[in-house]
């Protein structure tokens, strides 16, 4: 069995990510767990689980998402909760018991409940639709927080005092409390009532008893039951753990004398800030990066400390044919984030004066931060570059038109929008958007590993500052080292089709290297080097 441990957390909670439907959503839910699950769910190549530590009461949501809803899985905090139940529950907030004479007002955004004209609770749903929390308010003031799982009952409520929270109780299915969290110093207590656990290890079910009553910590907690499910998995088991801070100490403790893999993704665990990962590294059978460079980076610090290293990055290529072609525009897509100002400039102005030889071209600035006001932002710094150096500023007023007076209205309509900003968060925005493209200008320092694969699928070119192993010069690229080059690089691809259609053919012959087979090849190869390809399914499909 390969167990895949995830990092998904809310920063500096052992809690998940969701969030209200009406919030624009700040982070992506992709990385390299989402990616690998599947990558095994898809392919049924080999009997996977995914080891949940985080308190998510919606998971099954989650799970339906990334289209891996019928994920094994097993929950730390429903072992702890003591929850059998397994399916979601549609739930409506009018089944719940209410005081006579409450109102509900429908506003945009929520479900407001007013007792007396004075605001009873605010009502909070998810992106599917199903309440996910209910505040309740006191003269105004919210006293207390219900969160609900979406298998239908209160999974835990967090206590106000002068708004501000001042415990969080952890719910049995019944309404009892089972953990008690106390926010001033972090301690939690077991109620003494219910001092057991659940332990559900395939079809066997125990109850065990908590080692005290007071913990220090909800880590203290989580590595108690963690445990006691792992004593009852198989010697020849893989734990494959996402390197995060939140859980690292933790597992290094947990998994002693386990067959174990780290897997590296990004930047999310920047080696720099913590130099005590050296334990970990040393006790793991292999380490796994999500690129060559990322590979690199790791073996530089930690070479003496690694048995085996390896890239297999977690996103497959397929053939995606894009759509550029159709379009009377040729849109250029720029991602932007983590440019320095004065690069920002030099790349702006570089690729305003190429508009003005290329009427047909479309600058899309693409970024991943969601912030409401960073497209404004970004297009008025934008408009700023252009000015300085006379060019036209009205390429840039996408969102400023609204507030210009009516009387220029008509000059201003005059001028075409040449410049656009792409907030992507989500990979399935960054798709959408990708199959529009006639062409990616990356010059960051770092490329974007997941850009780079979908460009290859759907097989425009790239035009790189570094070399990866997604672009090679020549073929489905360009290595440009001087932004004041850039205009003849776009002109190779955007003046006639031949070099662009020969950068697609390239586009997906290197992306027969990446497809979900190949990725399977080197999980598989891997698996085996730790003694543990007995299980590995001879009939595994492509998944493609």
């Amino acid at each position: 069995m390969l167990y895949f441990i995830p990092a998904w957390y809310k920063q500096g909670q052992w809690c998940e990510n969701e969030q209200n439907w009406h919030v624009r959503r700040m982070h992506t839910e992709f990385d390299d767990t989402v990616k690998q699950i599947q990558l095994f769910h898809r392919s049924k190549a080999y009997p996977y689980q995914i080891l949940l530590l985080s308190f998510t009461p919606n998971f099954r949501h989650f799970l339906h998402r990334q289209g891996v809803f019928h994920a094994p899985y097993w929950s730390c905090f429903d072992a702890i909760q003591e929850i059998r139940r397994k399916k979601p529950v549609v739930l409506s907030f009018h089944n719940i018991k209410w005081p006579e004479g409450i109102h509900f007002l429908y506003t945009q955004y929520v479900v407001v409940a007013l007792l007396k004209g004075q605001k009873y609770a605010q009502i909070e749903f998810g992106e599917d639709g199903n309440p996910i929390q209910i505040d309740l308010y006191e003269n105004g003031k919210v006293v207390r927080k219900n969160l609900y799982d979406d298998r239908g009952f209160v999974s835990s409520t967090i206590i106000y005092e002068e708004e501000k929270p001042v415990r969080q109780d952890y719910l049995m299915e019944n309404g009892k409390w089972k953990l008690r969290c106390f926010q001033e110093d972090g301690h939690v207590e077991v109620n003494p009532s219910y001092p057991e656990y659940l332990v559900l290890y395939q079809k066997t079910e125990q109850t065990r008893k908590f080692s005290k009553l007071s913990y220090g910590n909800m880590e203290q907690v989580i590595s108690e039951v963690l445990k006691s499910y792992l004593s009852l998995t198989e010697e020849r088991d893989i734990f494959c753990t996402a390197m995060h801070e939140r859980h690292v100490g933790l597992l290094q403790e947990a998994l002693e004398g386990r067959r174990m893999m780290l897997s590296f993704f990004g930047n999310r665990y920047p080696l720099e800030r913590y130099p005590k990962t050296c334990g970990i590294v040393r006790r793991a059978g292999y380490v796994i990066a999500d690129s060559r460079e990322n590979q690199m980076r790791i073996e530089e610090r930690l070479r003496k400390e690694i048995k085996h290293i390896t890239s297999i990055t977690p996103y497959d290529s397929r053939v995606d044919f894009g759509i550029s072609q159709q379009l009377n525009v040729q849109k250029i897509m720029v991602p932007i984030d983590e440019i320095g100002d004065e690069a920002f400039k030099e790349l702006i102005q570089t690729l305003g004066n190429y508009l003005l030889q290329n009427e047909d071209a479309r600058i899309h600035l693409f970024t991943r931060k969601a912030d409401w006001d960073w497209k404004m932002r970004l297009l008025e710094k934008t408009r700023r570059c252009l000015k300085e150096v006379g060019l036209e500023e009205g390429w840039t007023m996408e969102d400023s038109a609204q507030d210009v007076s009516e009387n220029q209205l008509e000059d201003l309509r005059a001028v075409p929008v040449k410049f656009f900003v792409e907030q992507c968060v989500d990979e399935l925005e960054v798709s959408k958007c990708m199959r529009e493209q006639r062409l990616v200008v990356d010059l960051r320092d770092v490329p974007e590993l997941y850009l780079q694969i979908m460009a290859i699928s759907v097989g425009i070119p790239q035009i790189v500052r570094k070399a990866t192993e997604f672009v090679e010069d020549g073929r489905n690229g360009i290595l440009l080292a001087e932004i004041r080059k850039l205009p003849e690089a776009l002109d190779y691809y955007l003046n006639g089709l031949s070099n662009w259609n020969e950068a697609m053919v390239s586009s997906y012959e290197i992306g027969k290297n990446y497809t979900t087979d190949k990725l399977l090849e080197e999980w598989k190869r891997v698996i085996e080097s730790m003694g543990a390809e007995d299980e590995w399914s001879k009939e595994s499909g492509s998944g493609n």
